[in-house]
């Protein structure tokens, strides 16, 4: 993943100078300044340390820092370069006992193997901004900085075509740069696993298999000759996952059953065909051997009739009109952006964070951290991110009773991104970040401009007028937002993270695209739908967002010293202590374990949950869990917000530092 316009600095270590401070030899504190970093004037020192620059290969000592012998290109939290993953394929194919098996290899996923939390404190602390040497414990010798980082890691999911296996490979990236150059990989295999009794995410290349395997079939022809339908070229054929409705689902499979729509004209591509469903047509695909095992034509139901109005094109190319009333809204920032980029890493308004993405989620967020004062730079979380999203119908019909869709672990949020060159959806001045995946076959796919980040004004942060004087005071609200778009068949989500000024985090997920629809009987109602044009239903469903949340509320690497509180709102008895009928307070109900803390939404009593630290005391020297209006300083909020289902779902992860 790299950033793909705007153009800024992208100084990393081997452009940091580190300058050695000329004092007496007797001087036991000689201080190394870390320098200029994306035209920053404000270097950071490292105390206590002594530069030893005229020897590169001297080992490292209590009482010195070894000048790096060679740079360090890559944070280790930086999604895999296109370099990289090619390098890892490569590695995995090369490791094929037979040629038979690195036939039939296909790359389903791969992906950064993150390191463990006290690789990347060293990283921020030494290599990287923010060049804080206060995430890492002191030690009696004094500091002691390796040369390097270790050697990034990927991690492949590989699926076997032939054998119908799935297996899982940890591949060590040591010379990546030799791949760019030409020469043989540099990857050596660490690990690799076979895992049973699973089936990995479908691919492109399958869905576009199965559509031609399906309409290629005799008895589907027949079927869509009984519907008025002789051109396939008008049919579209969305696979979709079996599901686990029985044991003739078991993973030992790979199954779809797909969804049929049709078109009316082939020469039209952006012709809403999710308009027409073809009901009544059942059909099961082996997706790994490309054939149609069952196919069952058991009712002929009407195609709904066309309309042009439910295309894509501008209204007056299909009968309708556009709005013409609305002037021209132009966003400026004559002065440039007020947030900083250097590679992944970001700086807004005393935030500050690395930007990640991963095929299956899709943006990742990881090293949140706000610079309070003189307290400097105090850590919020590891890493937030949303890991999956299930969708479930409910209509007991066929064939939407097997409609549950797990968009990202089925499909990938990520590998499903919008290049946003296609249609930009932010205003004013915009950074863009690429994203690199697999393909099936293991070649390197760029998505330009997947991730969008841009600065919004948001109203009003705060406001007051004193009624006595007629004076008012006004503060606007600025946010930071980093967002990305996918397309899972026929909905589009969009997903956005907020950062305010006044310390909040927002997650926003907003739902779009086309409906997933069903067709009905002239004069036919369906009790578990909606419907919104004639011979066309909406079945009624839901979409529920899980959001993995690791927590580092103030915590250094290796501190598990967070707790997830759930806060009720409770309306107080009557009697001696609510005397007037009037008192209601919060109750705090420490949630001790992940399996305690699978609670449901509680929209009556203002649930909501609260992060806090359990070794620190806020300005009161009130503990941490007593009062929640005293908590000024040791709590944390992050706000969940869905604007298209009527729950929101999330995981709160209480996990070691």
């Amino acid at each position: 993943m790299a950033s793909a316009s705007q153009k800024t600095s992208h100084s990393s270590v081997d452009s940091v100078t580190i300058r050695r401070q000329i004092a007496p030899a007797a001087a036991s504190a000689a201080t190394a300044v870390v320098g200029d970093w994306n035209n920053d004037d404000r270097p950071l020192p490292i105390k206590n340390s002594v530069i030893n620059s005229t020897d590169p290969s001297a080992n490292a000592s209590s009482k010195g820092i070894q000048v790096l012998t060679r740079a360090q290109t890559s944070h280790p939290l930086d999604p895999l370069s296109a370099a990289e993953i090619k390098v890892a394929v490569a590695t995995v194919r090369a490791a094929g006992a037979t040629p038979e098996v690195r036939d039939g290899m296909r790359f389903v996923e791969v992906v950064l193997l993150e390191p463990e939390k006290n690789v990347v404190a060293l990283a921020d602390a030494y290599f990287f901004p923010p060049f804080q040497p206060s995430l890492l414990p002191r030690s009696k010798g004094g500091v002691v900085i390796p040369t390097k980082l270790p050697p990034r890691r990927a991690r492949l999911v590989v699926y076997n075509k032939k054998s119908n296996e799935t297996s899982v490979w940890i591949v060590e990236l040591s010379q990546v740069h030799a791949a760019t150059r030409g020469g043989h990989h540099r990857g050596k295999v660490i690990s690799s696993r076979v895992v049973l009794d699973v089936q990995p995410p479908m691919d492109a290349v399958e869905y576009a298999e199965c559509e031609a395997v399906v309409k290629d079939y005799p008895p589907f022809r027949e079927a869509m000759k009984k519907r008025g339908i002789d051109d396939m070229d008008l049919v579209m054929v969305d696979a979709w996952c079996v599901g686990y409705h029985s044991k003739a689902d078991a993973p030992s499979r790979r199954l779809a059953k797909p969804l049929i729509f049709c078109r009316t004209e082939s020469d039209s591509p952006m012709e809403n065909g999710y308009a027409r469903p073809v009901e009544g047509i059942r059909v099961l695909v082996d997706m790994q051997n490309m054939v149609v095992l069952e196919f069952e034509d058991h009712k002929l139901v009407p195609l709904p009739p066309a309309d042009p109005l439910r295309n894509y094109t501008p209204g007056h190319t299909r009968g309708g009109v556009d709005r013409s009333d609305v002037k021209p809204l132009q966003i400026l920032q004559p002065d440039g952006p007020s947030f900083r980029v250097n590679g992944h890493y970001v700086e807004w308004q005393k935030w500050n964070f690395r930007i990640g993405f991963t095929p299956r989620e899709g943006l990742v967020l990881h090293s949140v951290a706000y610079v309070d004062g003189s307290r400097g730079r105090r850590s919020i979380a590891h890493r937030l991110s949303f890991v999956e999203m299930v969708v479930p119908y409910g209509d007991p019909n066929d064939p939407h009773y097997r409609k549950n869709a797990f968009d990202a672990g089925e499909d990938g949020l990520g590998k499903n991104a919008h290049s946003l060159k296609k249609g930009c959806d932010c205003l004013g001045y915009i950074k863009y970040f690429d994203a690199h995946f697999t393909n099936f076959i293991g070649g390197v796919e760029t998505i330009e401009n997947c991730v969008c980040m841009h600065e919004e004004d948001h109203g009003i942060l705060w406001k007051h007028q004193d009624w006595r004087t007629g004076l008012a005071e006004v503060r606007r609200s600025r946010r930071l937002t980093v967002s990305f778009i996918c397309t899972v068949a026929n909905y589009e989500y969009g997903f956005y993270w907020h950062f305010y000024q006044d310390g909040k985090i927002e997650a926003e997920v907003k739902l779009t695209g086309i409906l997933s629809l069903g067709a009905l009987q002239p004069g036919e109602v369906r009790k578990y739908g909606t419907t919104i044009a004639p011979g066309l239903y909406a079945p009624v469903h839901q979409h529920f967002f899980v959001a993995r949340m690791d927590m580092a509320v103030d915590c250094k690497p290796g501190e598990t010293c967070n707790q997830v509180v759930e806060v009720d709102v409770k309306v107080e008895e009557p009697g001696k202590d609510n005397v007037h009928n009037n008192a209601f307070y919060t109750q705090e109900t420490l949630l001790k374990s992940e399996s305690h803390a699978m609670r449901d939404c509680n929209p009556l009593s203002a649930r909501h949950w609260i992060v806090s630290l359990l070794k620190s005391f806020n300005l009161l020297n009130c503990s941490p869990f007593v009062n929640r209006s005293l908590k000024l300083e040791v709590i944390y909020y992050i706000y969940l917000k869905t604007m298209v289902s009527n729950f929101l779902f999330f995981f709160l992860r209480k996990m070691p530092g």
